[in-house]
């Protein structure tokens, strides 16, 4: 019996394979071969627009590594009949572990720390300023979803105070506010956990950064563009916020230059998920719904 081809992106390869390799022939997106796929295995964020659709007839599942697939047209593969699947719950837990570690770090100036220390400064006496404390504080939570609420219940562990923002008013006892203007004003530490689109485009803003305040620290482990990063860069230079802890950007892999020569930044090369235990669940994930589609049974994280 010939194998379904799979084509997967070259990076997942070493997680894919070795759960894969034995029933399916895999390939690389890079490959020659995309036209005879009849699944594809993007990583999340990647975009899979209508024309790589058309390029790949025998395609039938896009079966995304990652929560996010904003990149995938999902009109384009509905009318196609391809059926889409993500990789949720399984990463919740890491991307709201490095969300609080992110805010700590950024509170207490970690980064800076570490820095001094490896420098010499501190064995020389240089002086380093004190940091704020992490615990205790108002956080504001911009999309309120598995993980933001996984972040909830950390921060809640930490004696702060939760309010959040989203599409709408859920059942949970933190105070709710109907925009991130709203949201920004009224707390200290702003934490995002926005998916990507044209309706977050842009969205963190000048406005919304000055209604953050002169003592106000950003976090976004989301989408990095959610972030006008011009108006972020000229918010920190100017002191109209503390700081920022980034895990995330708008042109991945490449970072804004005056970010990178911010004290006052915590940077992150977008390694929410990235711990052997959680993408290790992720590939499985894939596979379960790979799994799933050729032996005809329903699919298992089915996004449309």
């Amino acid at each position: 019996m010939t194998r379904p081809v799979v084509a997967i992106k070259p990076a997942l390869m070493p997680r894919i394979e070795p759960l894969a390799g034995s029933r399916y022939t895999l390939i690389s997106t890079d490959d020659s071969g995309m036209h005879s796929a009849r699944a594809l295995v993007p990583s999340g964020g990647s975009e899979v627009s209508a024309a790589l659709m058309d390029a790949m007839p025998a395609l039938e599942l896009i079966a995304v590594h990652g929560v996010g697939y904003d990149g995938v047209d999902l009109a384009a593969a509905a009318t196609r009949g391809i059926a889409v699947t993500n990789t949720p719950d399984v990463l919740t837990g890491d991307v709201a572990d490095l969300a609080i570690g992110l805010m700590i770090a950024a509170c207490r100036g970690i980064a800076t720390g570490d820095r001094l220390v490896r420098s010499g400064g501190w064995a020389t006496g240089a002086p380093f300023p004190l940091g704020h404390r992490a615990s205790g504080r108002r956080i504001g939570i911009a999309g309120f979803g598995r993980i933001g609420k996984a972040i909830a219940r950390r921060a809640e562990a930490m004696d702060c105070t939760i309010a959040y923002t989203g599409r709408h008013r859920q059942p949970v006892p933190h105070d709710y506010y109907p925009d991130l203007r709203s949201l920004a004003e009224a707390v200290e530490i702003l934490i995002l956990v926005l998916p990507g689109g044209a309706d977050t485009d842009g969205l963190v803003g000048a406005e919304v950064l000055d209604a953050l305040g002169p003592d106000g620290i950003l976090i976004n482990v989301g989408r990095g563009n959610a972030v006008n990063e011009a108006a972020l860069v000229e918010a920190l230079a100017s002191g109209r916020i503390a700081g920022a802890a980034l895990d995330v950007f708008a042109q991945e892999p490449h970072v804004p230059a005056a970010l990178l020569a911010m004290d006052n930044v915590v940077l992150q090369p977008h390694r929410g998920s990235a711990t052997i235990e959680t993408r290790t669940a992720m590939a499985q994930l894939v596979i379960d719904n790979l799994d799933a589609h050729f032996a005809g049974l329903p699919l298992v994280t089915p996004v449309t």
